[in-house]
């Protein structure tokens, strides 16, 4: 199988199930902007321990199942047949692991400046992306039915990669820089 197609050279392109939509359609946008997560995920993937990494694999296949329903029109049922399961237990899992983070880390007092080392400013990055991705997930879900779960995951994956920084800012060493308003 070639890894061109050819098929979207004026513009176009597939969603799953077969219908043709313009690139900068708001659901490519929004499955677009998950699959730029999903690849710095990788990143991130690539620079913690192995429970983390563990973590943030199943994160990755999460986010492609969702990206999966999200390039699936809703009232397509062939498509969304064939569709891998997304679930309200891929919100718990997130929520899971970040009670297990909270344990040890600090109460915070105030706003954290992103920063302090590497790892910790690709997490804050990422957040950023996922918080972009939930923004066009919900402008999607102006326009088109969709499930709400992939709102909720996007929403939860946030607050996920923020606790991310903060244990790794514990688990690096590094001091937590605070935002002081004047």
């Amino acid at each position: 199988m070639k890894i061109y197609t050819k098929t979207g050279d004026k513009g176009y392109t597939s969603l799953f199930g077969g219908q043709r939509v313009e690139k900068h359609h708001v659901r490519l946008e929004a499955y677009g902007t998950l699959d730029e997560l999903l690849s710095y995920m990788g990143l991130i993937r690539d620079f913690t321990n192995r429970d983390t990494k563990e973590s943030i694999v199943k994160i990755q296949n999460t986010l492609f199942n969702i990206g999966s329903h999200l390039a699936t029109p809703i009232d397509n049922d062939k498509a969304k047949s064939k569709l891998p399961e997304i679930s309200l237990q891929d919100v718990e899992f997130l929520e899971m692991e970040m009670d297990r983070m909270e344990e040890n880390i600090p109460a915070m007092t105030n706003f954290v400046l992103p920063g302090g080392h590497p790892n910790v400013s690709h997490c804050h990055i990422a957040r950023t992306i996922c918080r972009r991705c939930e923004r066009r997930i919900s402008s999607l879900a102006e326009i088109e039915d969709i499930d709400s779960i992939p709102k909720i995951y996007v929403n939860r994956l946030s607050d996920y990669l923020f606790m991310l920084s903060r244990h790794l800012t514990v688990e690096l060493n590094v001091e937590e820089i605070f935002w002081i308003p004047k």
